[in-house]
């Protein structure tokens, strides 16, 4: 739907597509509200590239925005939408770099390289029990020099993904047949007995950097950070602060402000290495003493870019970065460097979602009757619930029913007013079966207390 709006914003015609389980979403009432009927697409499958692209020559369209799942970090398809016999623009980073550094082993090669602290550990597939066991070493060592009394080590097979083939280990004494475990099964599941040793870093926050650069790959700009940490028992986000410390609120052990000064100064310098050519984000952990790692870089626009754009302004002016990303995706220069951005206040981002927070974030499978919020001037809602508040939720995907951006002077006075929001929010629904209708309201409300604290 942002798509959409920022497609509207800069005079260009759209398509839209959808499915028969989604096919009540908001998303399908804009789409023919902005562009009727013929703008509308029906497909089987959003994992379907071949029907994706056979809408895109069906309507002639001459760009695709891959949104912020699916095929979005896929360097397959961004290839084949630029070398195809009709070829067209994909809006989000070239193919190469999404290949280059969807590649953790080699983002942390290029990291390491310029000086940008990443999490200890191997850099390589590690293959000899002698090599693990060295660096595995050398690991705990590490921890007991930190204080860490209990320290652990991830044993993580490096062709897997999504969480699978990874263990921890707490002493040298189990490492080695935990090695030997994930190394066989990482042959067995991957074809590839390449295994990854890394430091287990606890009660870390999780910070962000915004990147935006520019198709030739030479101007790179941030808007800012966010700060990531409230997330559910899968490691989903469900509050987004930016920028991501509030060092002039709350008191820290370290020099917070620094340490964002240093990720984003890191997160611009791997940009310009790679020639970095569009929307992308530098996820970052700092540990309790102040110690930033780079976990990984997101080459696509994220869900939560709104909350990095309601603190930015270009030459004092709001910021869309959806809008940007597009603009330059089709070759606009940026026109604006990092002395024409400013940022103001603290923004919060909910994720409001139909979902019971305590039993494991399990989602819940049902009808929202009523979905209705107090209107402000410092409250963005973006929802696929249609305006009547009627909406039969597809389990097919997230129950991610709403986007809420919450803009405040400071930390403490967008607290309030998130909290004031989350109090004037009216969310009912009908759950299938005998369960009640669970949504994730009171967990957010619960979180607002300590966002940005360890």
């Amino acid at each position: 739907m942002r798509v959409m709006r920022a497609c509207v914003g800069l005079g260009l015609e759209f398509v839209s597509v959808h499915t028969r389980e989604d096919a009540g979403s908001g998303h399908v009432a804009l789409a023919r509200k902005l562009g009727g009927d013929s703008c509308l697409y029906r497909i089987e499958s959003y994992a379907d590239a071949n029907e994706l692209f056979s809408v895109a020559d069906a309507a002639q369209a001459t760009a695709i925005h891959p949104g912020y799942g699916f095929f979005a970090e896929d360097f397959r398809f961004a290839r084949r939408v630029v070398r195809r016999d009709r070829p067209m623009e994909w809006i989000g980073p070239s193919w190469w770099v999404i290949r280059d550094l969807g590649d953790k082993i080699n983002t942390k090669r290029i990291a390491r390289s310029l000086g940008v602290p990443t999490i200890p550990g191997s850099d390589r597939p590690v293959y000899s029990e002698l090599e693990a066991e060295e660096i595995a070493r050398t690991l705990f060592d590490f921890q007991t020099t930190q204080g860490i009394v209990d320290g652990v080590v991830l044993v993580k097979a490096s062709a897997g993904g999504g969480g699978m083939g990874i263990e921890e280990v707490g002493s040298l004494e189990a490492f080695r047949s935990v090695f030997r475990r994930i190394r066989n099964y990482a042959k067995r599941n991957f074809g590839d007995e390449g295994v990854l040793i890394e430091q287990r870093i606890f009660d870390f926050n999780h910070l962000e950097v915004q990147m935006v650069s520019e198709r030739s790959g030479m101007r790179h700009v941030h808007f800012g950070t966010r700060n990531c940490s409230v997330q559910s028992t899968g490691k989903q986000k469900r509050i987004e602060v930016a920028p991501g410390f509030a060092p002039g609120d709350l008191p820290y052990t370290f020099d917070a402000q620094g340490v964002l000064d240093e990720i984003t100064a890191h997160s611009l310098s791997m940009a310009h290495e790679v020639g970095y050519d569009n929307v992308g984000t530098w996820e970052w952990i700092v540990t309790p003493r102040g110690e930033p790692f780079l976990m990984e870089v997101n080459t696509r626009i994220q869900v939560e870019n709104g909350v990095s754009a309601v603190i930015s302004r270009i030459n004092d002016r709001p910021v869309d970065i959806i809008t940007e990303q597009i603009r330059l995706a089709l070759g606009e220069s940026m026109g604006y460097g990092q002395g024409d951005v400013s940022f103001a206040g603290v923004g919060i981002e909910y994720r409001i979602l139909a979902e019971d927070p305590g039993n494991r974030f399990t989602p819940c499978a049902g009808r929202v009757t009523r979905f209705a919020w107090p209107q402000s001037d410092w409250a963005q809602v973006f929802t696929q619930v249609p305006d009547s508040g009627e909406y039969e939720i597809p389990m097919e995907y997230d129950p991610n029913l709403a986007l809420v951006i919450i803009w405040g002077e400071n930390l403490a006075q967008a607290k309030a007013r998130g909290l004031e929001f989350l109090d004037g929010l009216v969310l009912e629904g009908a759950a299938s079966g005998s369960s009640d209708f669970s949504t994730n309201i009171d967990f957010l409300r619960e979180k607002t207390a300590n966002l940005l604290e360890f």
